[in-house]
């Protein structure tokens, strides 16, 4: 929005992207660090899905956070929507040459690499200091995926990103590869981690010498 704003809805530039990317992980950095001593910083749905998975929280709390995250993303796009005298908060969308399969594979392998980092760096009971740069590695995981990604889906990676703006403007084409691909991809990184590391009898805390 604040892009088409300055381009007075001009198309979106590499300068653009680049700077939606930094954005994002900048933010999502603060946001994790934020909420980590609330809620384990837990602000996407597909990284609560992927705990739940994993076995990491119940169904109770996944569904409370779920609630949470989408109401949350409903309220901040219609306040944004307000506060900008109306200004439209654009739905994600394909690119016009990239299909809904494409898409679709997209978002299984930049949130299967987001849920990854997050079961490493935050999950994991054996990472040792290494959850201390947590909510930076989660940051530029999320800035990376969308450099890699933006141009072609719009690197969503979080439900609750992609259902706000769409709740707000309505608009629901091929919304639910947002969902479908993000709940998979999250899904097969958290039992590839809980079962080949985390439920790995060699695996072994790092001496903190070896970071």
């Amino acid at each position: 929005m604040a892009f088409n704003k300055l381009t007075d809805n001009g198309s979106t530039t590499p300068a653009g992207l680049v700077a939606a990317a930094v954005a994002h992980a900048f933010a999502l950095f603060v946001a994790v660090s934020v909420g980590a001593n609330i809620s384990c910083g837990h602000v996407n749905p597909a990284v609560t899905f992927g705990a739940f998975i994993g076995g990491n929280i119940t169904l109770l709390r996944g569904i409370l956070y779920w609630i949470a995250q989408l109401l949350g993303s409903v309220v901040a796009c219609l306040l944004l929507k307000f506060a900008t005298g109306g200004l439209e908060t654009s739905a994600f969308s394909l690119s016009s040459d990239v299909s809904a399969m494409n898409a679709l594979v997209f978002e299984i392998v930049m949130t299967f690499a987001l849920v990854y980092t997050v079961y490493a760096t935050a999950v994991d009971p054996k990472k040792g200091n290494l959850g201390i740069i947590a909510p930076i590695a989660i940051g530029f995981i999320v800035g990376a995926n969308i450099l890699a990604g933006g141009a072609f889906d719009g690197a969503s990676m979080n439900p609750a990103v992609s259902f706000g703006p769409a709740v707000v403007s309505w608009t629901w084409n091929n919304h639910w590869v947002y969902w479908v691909g993000l709940l998979i991809g999250a899904a097969i990184a958290a039992l590839v981690y809980d079962n080949i590391f985390i439920g790995c009898n060699t695996h072994e805390q790092l001496p903190t010498t070896d970071y």
